[in-house]
């Protein structure tokens, strides 16, 4: 599995990125395998300010759907419109073009108490 060191992490299987105050959120290389084939992405809180561990959207797999949770606090801004017509991608590529949302964070500095890649490695190990 790929943890790109870049990232940071949540226990609930999130990542994120950060350049400035805008993030970029998806779901982690093990959530996607745990998941398997992913056929939806909804996300209805684009443009709402929502507090970090919030349910900010859900992913439908062939077997299951599940909650997607907000790392940080913020505003969410765009969801990508890729997945709209491949859904797949979030599987395809988790950390490119398969991410789900872009963010305003309301306090960068929040993103640096989040799971580095060893230790979320770790945990899923």
């Amino acid at each position: 599995m790929n943890f790109p060191s870049n990232l940071r992490y949540t226990k609930d299987h999130e990542w994120i990125s950060l350049e400035g105050n805008v993030a970029t959120i998806g779901i982690t290389d093990f959530a996607q395998r745990e998941l398997g084939d992913i056929v939806y992405v909804e996300v209805e809180t684009v443009g709402k300010s929502l507090e970090a561990g919030a349910v900010f959207g859900t992913v439908e797999a062939v077997k299951t759907v599940s909650d997607l949770f907000l790392p940080v606090s913020g505003t969410i801004t765009t969801l990508n419109p890729g997945l709209t017509q491949s859904p797949e991608s979030v599987n395809n590529d988790p950390y490119g073009e398969g991410w789900m949302i872009k963010m305003n964070v309301d306090n960068p500095a929040d993103v640096e108490s989040l799971l580095d890649a060893n230790a979320y490695e770790a945990m899923v190990s």
